[in-house]
């Protein structure tokens, strides 16, 4: 059986070439890079190699590129960290309604430790307004958090107009980006956002799980999680994933070098298959903005359960998922379509495809015809 796989914004197949720079590192460049030695000085320039990549990659300097275990670690890092470290100059935080659980819930937990929080609408495309986002700045808040991408509809957050007006009303508001679902897919640019803070995950552009990266921007401090010897300026202490480093390092390099054109690809084939959909299968909608990103594709099949349709492609080789991997066991409807004020049997019947560059115009006919037996087969049998 074939293999067709549109899950991609859950993650994304290791690259070979990532895999071959990870098995080198692991085979020839072992050392700690904390040791003195040869093999630990190998490994550190390994990892000041990754370093500049990634901040070569977003337009920042080296030393504002901090790595983590991956994009949850360094969105709790970044929120928790700021807030605590931060609460004297105030207790007032503000997210959007749609960001990602590992934003929310650490958000939930700083609101028991005596936080003030603002969840901010959006609008039906998934997508905050920035003057709004500005109304809610006070004199008392410290952090503003917005996702770049969406994560479930591929909305686009106007992070650079919103980092804008946020330093405008308090230049002391801390603005974080949870840019994790875009890096690799859109330009990334820190600077031109005013943001202090910007999350990445090597797992979402054919990188290696188990790592990824915060920007904290110079100047910015942040509370540690951790403590032990100091590795990440303090930061993020512990031995770092050197493997896991340089692959990310590879397969951002990748991605990064040909953006546009990767975006295009995606786009083009977003677009095709939405087409196909509409053509062939009736009673379905869209929940992706129509200017949302190139590989997120978020539909309604009127009438069925999303997590059927799951099982019943999946038994054809075509892997997709009903929205974000992190509630897909869990019987959570998606608070990302119920902001954007879909209703509960829209959101039960909700499917997510998400693509990379690997995807082929061939694939996605496949999936299509798939998807279109399987709508047409259920509903059949549900008029019996």
């Amino acid at each position: 059986m074939r293999e067709i796989y549109l899950d991609n914004s859950a993650t994304t197949p290791v690259l070979p070439s990532v895999a071959a720079v990870m098995h080198k590192i692991h085979i020839d460049v072992y050392g700690n890079p904390s040791s003195l030695h040869r093999k630990g000085v190998e490994a550190e320039k390994v990892k000041k190699r990754a370093r500049r990549t990634l901040a070569d990659a977003c337009g920042v300097k080296e030393s504002e590129i901090y790595f983590t275990s991956g994009g949850t670690e360094a969105n709790n890092l970044a929120v928790i960290g700021a807030a605590r470290r931060l609460r004297r100059r105030g207790l007032h935080l503000i997210a959007t309604q749609v960001e990602h659980p590992s934003v929310l819930y650490a958000y939930r937990l700083l609101e028991q430790e005596g936080f003030m929080l603002t969840y901010l609408p959006v609008d039906g495309d998934g997508v905050v307004s920035p003057a709004v986002v500005a109304d809610a700045v006070r004199a008392d808040t410290q952090l503003v958090s917005v996702m770049h991408v969406n994560n479930e509809v591929g909305a686009i957050q106007p992070v650079a107009e919103i980092g804008r007006l946020i330093k405008k009303k308090n230049s002391e508001t801390l603005f974080h980006v949870d840019a994790v679902q875009s890096f690799g897919k859109l330009p990334v640019q820190p600077l031109l956002w005013q943001a202090d803070l910007v999350t990445f995950s090597a797992h979402k552009l054919h990188g290696p799980k188990g790592v990824g990266a915060l920007y904290k921007r110079q100047g910015i401090h942040v509370e540690p999680f951790f403590y032990g010897g100091g590795q990440e300026d303090g930061l993020r202490p512990g031995t770092e994933n050197m493997a896991g480093i340089g692959g990310f390092a590879e397969a951002a390099r990748l991605a990064t070098a040909g953006l546009s054109a990767h975006a295009a690809a995606l786009s083009r084939l977003k677009k095709k298959f939405l087409a196909g959909i509409l053509a062939l299968i009736p009673d379905i909608s869209c929940n992706s903005p129509e200017e949302g990103a190139p590989h997120i594709l978020n539909i309604t099949v009127a009438g069925l359960r999303g997590e059927v349709l799951v099982h019943a492609l999946a038994e054809e080789g075509v892997y997709l998922s009903t929205g974000a991997a992190c509630h897909s066991r869990r019987p959570e409807l998606s608070h990302v379509l119920l902001a954007m004020g879909r209703k509960e049997k829209e959101v039960e019947a909700a499917l997510r495809f998400s693509f990379s560059t690997l995807n082929t115009e061939e694939e996605l006919a496949y999936a299509l015809e798939k998807l279109q037996i399987a709508v047409l087969g259920i509903r059949r049998v549900m008029r019996r």
